[in-house]
């Protein structure tokens, strides 16, 4: 636990933070002792905490005498940031992605800097930033979009050439000066930034970029990437217009025949002229179903606008409502603000605008506008009432190349064909260690498949076998359940 005054102290950050004002005193901060405590706490548990960097040191063993001694250092400005290690991690394209390994000592150190830096600015990053932030996720982002964006016509995909590379020391250095006054404090990001990286035992300046690996780079890279979220805020501001659509006169008249041929069949009824009322409604149901294929509001209506965005850390996506001229706008001006503001490079080949209906990948799903409307029909009373969904609600699909990479990582078969093949690996397995294998390989798929009905195993009793008995009737429970998170129908 931290101390009270330091406790005090973090807890006023935010509040400072909201109000617009510059922070200090980080430099003296960071000399509490349980502060470095905090942040070892966050980081020893993770699977990369015991990798080495350049040296040989890990954050196994690590020392109070050690910690004492990088404190010290931090505190009188001698601490120097060692190169990071790096390595190129492939990604599933075929291509490698570079990653940097700091030393424990500068794991540690960020971890501190990451603690105050969040106090700083998690109360004031925009709600649709989703990347690298605690109780946010990628399904988080993905459900936003699902939930929110129904009735999106255009939508606009913009790819930033190597973010995490080229991102300007001297452009975050400036944005990080706006919230914090400390210049001890700003300097050691400096110094951290300007550590260099070695790659196969050769060593390489930084002039720009974060690297990827490093315990503080999220938060910077949201840091950067702020800036943009303000600017598609007050984009946002200026180009939403009007609070609903026009109604379709068409739709509106039909609903209104509607009406009146059922109060009349009510009519009938209450007089005892069942046949009478029989033929009115026979009418009824045939002008619901003129109307239930029809839109009840302008889907182009030029009066009704909106601007709609979510982030998750460089991959952003921009939907639209309105004519693909003001789509095209849209995007040539977030274009030239990364440009010009931000120093980076939208990429030419990936950047597009695609229409709602035909879709475009995002976290690794598919995002597209469904129009056809499925009809529902609930009992309400003694009457049942026929209702459908909204024309262009958002659906996640999953893109099919993804499915044939999962079925030929864990050796389905030929998916083409829908032709199985023996595992043989599983062949002297027991029923229970057979269906618990498929159902963990099952909640794996679970994170591919926008829908279905996944199976989890239970044991309804505990039996023991005895000796070198198998377990008779080991009363397996298989229970259907629905997956949740990022899911669609």
């Amino acid at each position: 636990m931290l101390s009270d005054t330091l406790q005090r102290r973090l807890e006023s950050i935010p509040v400072l933070s909201k109000q617009g004002k510059r922070i200090n005193g980080l430099s003296r901060i960071m000399t509490a002792p349980k502060l470095w405590l905090q942040a070892y706490e966050d980081i020893a548990p993770n699977r990369g905490a015991t990798t080495r960097g350049v040296s040989s040191d890990t954050l196994d063993g690590f020392s109070l005498e050690r910690l004492t001694k990088i404190i010290d250092q931090v505190s009188n400005g001698t601490h120097r940031f060692s190169p990071v290690r790096r390595v190129l991690i492939p990604k599933a394209n075929g291509k490698t992605r570079p990653l940097g390994i700091p030393t424990a000592s500068d794991k540690l150190v960020q971890s501190v800097v990451k603690i105050i830096l969040e106090r700083i600015y998690e109360p004031v990053f925009s709600p649709k930033s989703y990347g690298f932030r605690r109780g946010c996720s990628c399904h988080d982002a993905l459900l936003d979009i699902k939930h929110h964006w129904t009735g999106v016509k255009w939508l606009i995909d913009i790819d930033v050439v190597s973010f995490f590379d080229n991102i300007d020391h001297r452009v975050l250095l400036a944005l990080l000066s706006r919230k914090i006054e400390d210049k001890r404090f700003l300097r050691l990001i400096n110094n951290m930034l300007k550590a260099g990286y070695m790659e196969d035992w050769k060593f390489s300046a930084t002039y720009s970029g974060t690297p990827q690996g490093g315990v503080v780079s999220p938060i910077l890279a949201n840091i950067y990437l702020h800036e943009l979220d303000q600017f598609l805020i007050q984009k946002k501001s200026q180009f939403n217009k009007g609070e609903r659509r026009v109604e379709n006169p068409q739709y509106q008249r039909l609903t209104q025949r509607i009406y009146q041929r059922r109060r009349r069949a009510e009519k009938l009824l209450s007089e005892g002229r069942e046949g009478d009322a029989q033929v009115i409604l026979t009418s009824v149901r045939c002008l619901e179903e003129e109307r239930s294929v029809m839109p009840s509001k302008d889907g182009m209506d030029p009066g009704y606008k909106r601007l709609m965005f979510c982030r998750y850390a460089d991959d952003f996506l921009i939907g639209v409502i309105g004519s693909r001229d003001e789509a095209r706008e849209i995007m040539r001006e977030v274009t030239a603000f990364l440009s010009e503001i931000l120093h980076l490079e939208a990429s030419q080949e990936k950047s597009k605008i695609s229409k709602a209906t035909d879709g475009t990948i995002f976290l690794g799903y598919t995002v597209r506008a469904i129009t056809d409307s499925r009809i529902r029909r609930t009992k309400l009373g003694r009457r049942v009432v026929r209702s459908r969904d909204p024309a262009g609600r958002i659906h996640l699909l999953v893109p099919p190349e993804r499915l044939v990479r999962f079925n030929q990582r864990n050796g389905y078969g030929d998916l083409g064909r829908l032709k199985a093949i023996h595992r043989r690996h599983l062949v002297d397995s027991s029923l229970l260690e057979i269906v618990l294998a498929y159902n963990a390989e099952m909640r794996g798929a679970g994170q591919l498949l926008p829908s279905g009905l996944l199976c989890e195993v239970q044991p309804t009793q505990a039996v023991v076998p005895l000796g070198n008995q198998p377990a008779q009737n080991a009363g397996l429970q298989i229970t259907p359940f629905r997956k949740s998170g990022g899911s669609s129908s």
